[in-house]
Parts: C-alpha cells; sequence; structure tokens
C-alpha cells in the first residue's frame, strides 16, 4: 500500500522574520512513517517545520505553510491509498505578510483568516479505493468535538487525543471509525500506537 502522512506543524509568516505555528515536533507523523515502513508500505511524508528525524526510506516532501501543505496533499494524494493527517496544521494565517521586518512599537493587531481545512478536501475529493485518517487534538475528555470532526468531514477514522500529549513522547489516544465502532488506547510510547495505528488504517481496505 501507497501511505501519505503529514507531520508536524505549519509556520504562517507575519513578516520576514516573525511566525504563527505551534509546537508540534512531528514525532508522531515519523512514528507513523516508520510503522507504515516497517510494515511494508511505500511511505511518503509531507513535513512540516518539524524537529525529529524521519525515517529512512520514507520519501520527503517538505513544506512550511498550510498553503504548502495543502498543495502538496492535493498533488500527491492521487498517488497513495491511505492518507494520515497528522500534522498541526495552523488554523488561522495573517491575512498579510509584512515585507520588513516590523519595529517594537506599542500594541500589534494581527488581523488573521482561517486556513482551508485539508483533510476535509482529500476527503471529499478520495476515490472508493482510498481512505483518509485524521487527529483531532483536543482538551482533555473532548470526545464529542472529534466525533463531530469525524462526521463532518467525512473521514473513515479519526484519532482523538488529549493537547498534553503534543510534542510528548507519549499518547493518550482513542480512536472513533465513521461506522461508530471505537477503541481507548492507555498511554503508550507514540511508536507502538503508530503500529496499532497502520493496522488498524489497513483493516479499512478489507472490503474494498
Amino acid at each position: 500500500m501507497r501511505i501519505l502522512i503529514t507531520a508536524g506543524p505549519t509556520y504562517e509568516p507575519i513578516d520576514p522574520v516573525r511566525f504563527i505555528g505551534n509546537r508540534s515536533s512531528g514525532r508522531m507523523g515519523s512514528a507513523i512513517a516508520a510503522a507504515g515502513l516497517g510494515a511494508g508500505h511505500c511511505v511518503t511524508v509531507i513535513a512540516g517545520p518539524i524537529t525529529v528525524e524521519l525515517p529512512p526510506g520514507a520519501r520527503r516532501i517538505d513544506v512550511e505553510t498550510a498553503a504548502q501543505m495543502h498543495e502538496a496533499v492535493v498533488a500527491e494524494f492521487p498517488r497513495h491509498e491511505l492518507l494520515i493527517m497528522a500534522a498541526a496544521v495552523a488554523d488561522y494565517r495573517p491575512r498579510a505578510k509584512h515585507p520588513e521586518k516590523m519595529s517594537r512599537e506599542g500594541v500589534l493587531v494581527i488581523e488573521c483568516e482561517a486556513t482551508k481545512d485539508i483533510v476535509a478536501a482529500a476527503a471529499e475529493s478520495r476515490r472508493p479505493d482510498q481512505r483518509v485518517v485524521g487527529f483531532s487534538l483536543e482538551a482533555e475528555g473532548n470526545l464529542d468535538r472529534a466525533r463531530e470532526k469525524l462526521q463532518r468531514k467525512q473521514l473513515d477514522l479519526i484519532v482523538y487525543n488529549p493537547i498534553n500529549t503534543m510534542n510528548s513522547r507519549e499518547v493518550r489516544a482513542f480512536l472513533l471509525w465513521a461506522d461508530g465502532r471505537s477503541q481507548d488506547v492507555p498511554a503508550i510510547a507514540k511508536e507502538k500506537f503508530a503500529k496499532l495505528l497502520i493496522e488498524r488504517t489497513t483493516e479499512l481496505f478489507a472490503n474494498r
């Protein structure tokens, strides 16, 4: 199987020096890539500005902004059967980028606009032989939000994980399927969770 994985944060520029970003390291995406390769799959990783190494054998495409990640997913997904959207894509970006470094003077107000919903766009355009998996980083216990995302974005599977797992070596996850099934996963190393996730995503193709 050919698996497309997104990993890490996106950086949305304010000026040539500053940006809006988040603390995602890309560790989860890297672990999923390693698990996919270990299971014999072909893996492509679209990586934001990650701070971890990707496993040898994974094809790598580097991006920085949400717009660049969207463009890369649109271009690459048709050549893959599975998309696992593990990246922590910025929900907003500055409406305008200042061409020069701004001086520190008074109060700074940044007007932002929403970025494109990459995983929803991929799910909407997928073929019958393709599957889409998303992640939902939410406050502890907020499973309803993850279920709402699963349905609204028409995903095959979504991974709920609490905010405190970001940039951690462990993940405390809950898997939710489109058919109503669920699986509670106790806190485990991201590498072990990645292997479990690859197994569960492979099962999505059982009836294709």
